[in-house]
């Protein structure tokens, strides 16, 4: 078995797409809307692993804080090849403007590892 995809609700649809190709080098398929329900959705493949599935709906609500520590999925990471990488990226998303949460540094468990959120407050480890 292997996990196909993850799903996020986002509120902005094309400002989310647009974040995880360029900073992440995800590949959009098309957009998929649901005339009836008003749903759309992209699916972004990346070079291995799991597909992303950005989610709009507009009658889907914000958690009542978002950028606390809760119950659930906390983050997802996403491997970039090696430590230089990490602090590449990092660095690239700080002078962009992204709230960088945690500061590139090899972990407890052997990960070498920074934190961003993305544009909604979802975090995302930068693993080599």
């Amino acid at each position: 078995m292997k996990i196909e995809h993850l799903a996020i609700w986002v509120m902005d649809l094309e400002g989310m797409k647009t974040f995880y190709t360029t900073y992440f080098g995800a590949k959009s398929e098309e957009k998929y809307h649901n005339h009836n329900t008003n749903f759309t959705s992209y699916f972004l493949r990346f070079e291995d692993g799991p597909k992303l599935e950005l989610m709009h709906r507009p009658d889907v609500v914000r958690r009542p804080n978002d950028r606390e520590e809760q119950l659930g999925i906390t983050h997802f990471a996403i491997a970039v090849g090696t430590k230089k990488k990490v602090d590449r990226l990092t660095e690239r998303l700080r002078q962009a403007g992204h709230e960088i949460v945690g500061e590139p540094r090899t972990t407890g468990d052997g990960y070498y590892e920074s934190v961003v959120l993305d544009l909604e407050n979802n975090r995302i480890e930068i693993t080599e």
